[in-house]
């Protein structure tokens, strides 16, 4: 996407920048094909009093952009389900290990540390395993919701950007001449 970003930044005619759109395969270049087709639209429909061309183009690259970003947040949702849930299952586990002890201190009628010890240290395994799921899934959970907010970011101002040259391309040739 960096690369392609910084190719499109250096673009100075419409022509280079449809060459580019042909030759790459990242979002942006998703986007920018989808913003070549709706300028290509709007100069064979010619003008509209009911078609506004820039936010034609605008509502084109942003369903582009949300269409992009769906595809991008898969797994984001459960990922934060397993860090959220996963100490309760820890937690329902130790409280399962603590009634199993409980319990077996009932049948023997002693609480000595052999007839406790097992179901107590089942409880504990369950409680580290329950945190031991949660932390990292947070962790990712978290460094992957940063890296998507970087990239509706810089989504945002690729739209801006190619609206932009796109705009001063319809303007300098309404009827597709050049």
């Amino acid at each position: 996407m960096k690369i392609f970003e910084q190719k499109f930044f250096k673009v100075r005619a419409w022509s280079e920048l449809t060459g580019l759109v042909k030759t790459s395969q990242c979002a942006l270049a998703s986007m920018a094909s989808v913003g070549v087709n709706a300028v290509q639209d709007l100069q064979t429909s010619g003008p509209s009093v009911l078609i506004d061309p820039q936010l034609a183009l605008e509502r084109a690259l942003h369903q582009s952009m949300q269409e992009q970003l769906r595809t991008q947040e898969r797994g984001l949702s459960e990922l934060a389900t397993i860090g959220s849930i996963s100490p309760f299952v820890g937690l329902f586990g130790t409280v399962w290990g603590i009634m199993n002890a409980l319990k077996h201190i009932g049948e023997t009628g002693q609480a000595s540390i052999d007839v406790v010890a097992g179901p107590v240290g089942e409880a504990l395994i369950a409680t580290a395993v329950g945190i031991a799921v949660a932390v990292p899934a947070v962790f990712f959970y978290n460094l992957l919701l940063r890296k998507q907010k970087l990239r509706i970011t810089q989504m945002e101002s690729f739209a801006d950007a190619f609206a932009r040259l796109a705009m001063k391309y319809l303007s300098s040739d309404p009827g597709g001449q050049k």
